[in-house]
């Protein structure tokens, strides 16, 4: 499963972040790593972006970039 498949208030534990080169680091660089639980807080109307709790903050990323992070 994806990040951008869990229902908002549902949490989830990251698995692997995928992408190549700077997208990866990036995402990597904004908490996102493996074993790191979060927490989808909102989705936009139209379904992009999505907003996330993780570490103790707010984390808006585009649905596209949160299809290449794996979840259980």
């Amino acid at each position: 499963m994806t990040l951008d498949q869990i229902a908002v208030g549902k949490e989830a534990k990251i698995i692997s972040v995928g992408g190549t080169g700077e997208l990866r680091v990036r995402l990597l660089d904004m908490g996102l790593i493996p074993n790191t639980v979060v927490r989808v807080q909102k989705v936009a109307p139209m379904g992009d972006p999505i907003e996330i709790h993780l570490r103790g903050y707010e984390l808006t990323i585009r649905k596209e970039d949160a299809a290449r992070i794996d979840v259980v």
